[in-house]
């Protein structure tokens, strides 16, 4: 499992991107996360899927809110990463309002959760192989601080307690 002080997997995200609000898209657009994490404070938070009640309610919310607060305390950008593909990102980034605060990126083959270590298995529930709930702090492309949810859990990924670390 990825750790503080590790560099972020040599991955490539997706990401959708519209011109004029319900327009005609701009991708899905590669991101590779190497040049995209390079020379900047990210505050990353992964979550098991878009759409899903937590993810919906509480998580996506929570950034947005924090987005003022993030960006005082040095952060870049926000990232929320899925294992989904970058069409369902795209309009669960238009269903939150997230619009420049929050850049929903999919990653639609859980490439990024394989290379972190950190997936959840979710067949069972008809989910397939997703991504753990978590969120760290990632300096110019290395782990600042991860904090990984406990199964079912909401208690550590939160925008308060990446922003508590960001000021720190």
């Amino acid at each position: 499992m990825i750790k503080v002080g590790d560099t972020l997997p040599a991955t490539t995200l997706m990401e959708y991107s519209e011109v004029e609000g319900e327009g005609c898209s701009i991708g899905p657009n590669a991101v590779d996360v190497a040049k995209a994490s390079a020379g900047k404070t990210i505050a990353l938070f992964a979550l098991p899927g878009a759409f899903t009640p937590t993810c919906s309610a509480k998580h996506v919310p929570g950034y947005v809110q924090h987005f003022d607060d993030l960006k005082a305390a040095g952060v870049d950008e926000i990232w929320c990463v899925s294992v989904n593909d970058a069409f369902v990102m795209g309009a669960w980034a238009r269903d939150q309002k997230t619009g420049s605060k929050v850049r929903m990126l999919a990653d639609g083959s859980a490439d990024f959760a394989k290379a972190t270590g950190l997936t959840l298995d979710l067949t069972g529930r008809g989910m397939g192989l997703r991504s753990n709930r978590y969120s760290m702090l990632v300096k110019d492309g290395k782990v600042a601080s991860l904090n990984v949810e406990a199964p079912g859990k909401f208690e550590v990924s939160n925008a308060e307690t990446l922003l508590s670390q960001a000021k720190g």
